[in-house]
């Protein structure tokens, strides 16, 4: 399954279009809809304000509740946008941000509202097209998890900690980062390929380096391998039902860029938001001399906790590839 995302944050709607998608697939909507408001924004003080309903509308490759087989595509409307928050970062970039970037890659003609294509918002749809992708992988046996691992430098964090820490950096102006650590089980041994093309580790990164705001993806003990010896970080073989397994599970479930038929595990880190009403230094455009921001509108001060259905979602879209589905 191959997919392509569209549209901007304070653009009419944003969608995604899946192709090679299975034709039969029942598409559970109670399911598909919990899976968005996972992601969804507005809930709470540690997220943003905006309110979005995020109600996917199909426009082709479902019928009569299945798909079809043919390009699936589906939209989500913008309804609730403030775009003149967002008129000053045209000629001052945000730091961290792609504001500078997208400029310079689309000749200045980039749509600059809320962030335009580079918008977290864009993981809405991506989140539409992952939760087809898990009802894809659960007719295989195949199902995809993620939990909050860190969040502002405390490991497996309580929700109390979680609350504390976010708000505390709201509270100055600031926003915090983080990490998810997800697992994929049910994959068969021998997938992948140790070569460029398929090598299971790399297509799972490009998946997860396409979500805003990822700056790092680590398999299994990842950079703790660093502290281990061989005898630590190897994982013995064994036999478990009369299949073969391992002990332990440090290597991820991945050997060469192949499958070993244990659970893909890996751990993705999210960069504090770009989008803080603290001072900043940065450049006028226009005038091309250094300049202040103080970033306006509606920000998420920590992207984490929502992030954790995105990651599912990328995921499963990459599992799908591993699969040849």
């Amino acid at each position: 399954m191959r997919y392509t995302i569209f549209g901007e944050s304070h653009g009419s709607a944003i969608g995604v279009v899946l192709e090679g998608v299975p034709s039969g697939v029942a598409l559970d909507w109670d399911f598909i809809r919990a899976e968005l408001q996972r992601r969804a924004p507005g809930q709470n003080a540690t997220s943003t304000a905006r309110r979005e309903a995020d109600e996917p509308q199909v426009l082709s490759g479902v019928f009569e509740g299945r798909t079809t087989g043919t390009p699936l595509c589906a939209v989500i409307p913008n309804t609730d946008t403030r775009s003149r928050d967002y008129s000053k970062l045209r000629d001052l970039p945000r730091p961290g941000h792609a504001d500078y970037t997208g400029q310079v890659r689309y000749g200045g003609y980039n749509d600059y509202r809320g962030g335009g294509h580079f918008s977290g918002r864009l993981t809405a749809p991506l989140v539409f097209a992952g939760a087809v992708a898990k009802l894809v992988l659960k007719e295989r046996g195949v199902s995809v998890s993620a939990q909050v691992s860190n969040l502002a430098g405390i490991p497996n964090p309580t929700q109390e900690q979680v609350q504390e820490a976010i708000l505390a950096a709201k509270a100055e102006g600031d926003s915090v980062g983080g990490c998810v650590r997800c697992r994929v089980e049910g994959l068969p041994a021998g997938l992948g390929e140790p070569d460029f093309g398929g090598n299971v580790e790399g297509v799972f990164a490009q998946y997860l380096f396409a979500v805003p705001a990822v700056k790092g993806i680590a398999f299994g003990a990842g950079f703790g391998f660093a502290a281990m010896r061989g005898s630590e970080a190897n994982d013995p073989f064994c036999l478990k039902d009369g299949q073969i397994c391992t002990e332990t599970n440090h290597t991820g479930g991945i050997n060469g860029g192949i499958t070993n038929g244990m659970p893909v595990e890996f751990e993705v880190v999210f960069r504090p938001t770009p989008s803080i009403s603290r001072p900043q230094h940065t450049v006028s455009l226009s005038r091309m001399e250094e300049a202040e921001l103080v970033v306006e509108g509606r920000h998420d001060p920590c992207v984490v906790l929502r992030a954790v259905p995105v990651v599912e979602a990328a995921a499963a879209l990459a599992a799908c590839e591993v699969l040849e589905i």
